[in-house]
């Protein structure tokens, strides 16, 4: 069972791989406002590389946000297309439940601008224990400093924190399952936040 998993929802941009849920070969690059231009060739290349063809993956995984407006909407629409068009199965993740370190509970974070942030609390084994939302800045420090057991994960150089290692394409691997599948490739929708935080 091979699958393509990408990820455009922030600056980089992830291609990856997986099979048995282990990850084959991955793209993982840096490409702020350019992931439109560069998706499709790269997952040719990857399928290239490693001898396969779009036909032979058996399902996708995309990030569904938030984050980039833009980005969210690119590997979103690619994904659905080919899920429509192939007949595969379709798998939505959250673009912050990528970002958590498994094994531990995590408050996953993305730049939201304007002195806030996206996040979304997991455990260890990838429960959500607090829904995707916006936070302020500051609500994002009093939470952690509220909750010392949970440890903050993502590209935090906005907040001045240290950014966290994470293998996207590991987690991508984790989150193929039945709770994720869309039946209707169609009608899968972004997750944005930003209309509900200012509600």
């Amino acid at each position: 069972m091979a699958s393509l998993a990408f990820d455009t929802s922030d600056h980089g941009l992830l291609v990856a791989l997986i099979e048995k849920g282990n990850v084959l070969d991955q793209i993982e690059e840096e490409s702020w406002q350019r992931q439109s231009e560069f998706l499709v060739p790269k997952i040719e290349a990857l399928l290239l590389r490693n001898e396969r063809k779009i036909e032979d993956m058996d399902s996708f995984i995309v990030s569904k946000g938030p984050g980039s407006y833009t980005g969210v909407r690119v590997a979103l629409t690619v994904a659905k297309v080919l899920s429509f068009d192939l007949n595969k199965p379709l798998y939505l993740v959250s673009s912050l439940k990528l970002l958590r370190k498994p094994g531990k509970k995590c408050l996953c974070l993305m730049n939201a601008r304007a002195s806030r942030s996206y996040a979304g609390v997991y455990d260890e084994d990838g429960n959500c224990l607090l829904e995707d939302k916006v936070m302020s800045n500051d609500e994002v420090f009093a939470y952690l400093e509220e909750h010392p057991d949970v440890i903050p994960c993502g590209h935090l150089e906005y907040l001045s924190l240290p950014s966290s290692s994470v293998h996207l394409a590991l987690n991508f691997a984790l989150e193929e399952k039945e709770e994720n599948k869309i039946d209707d490739p169609l009608k899968a929708r972004p997750v944005y936040l930003k209309e509900t935080y200012l509600r």
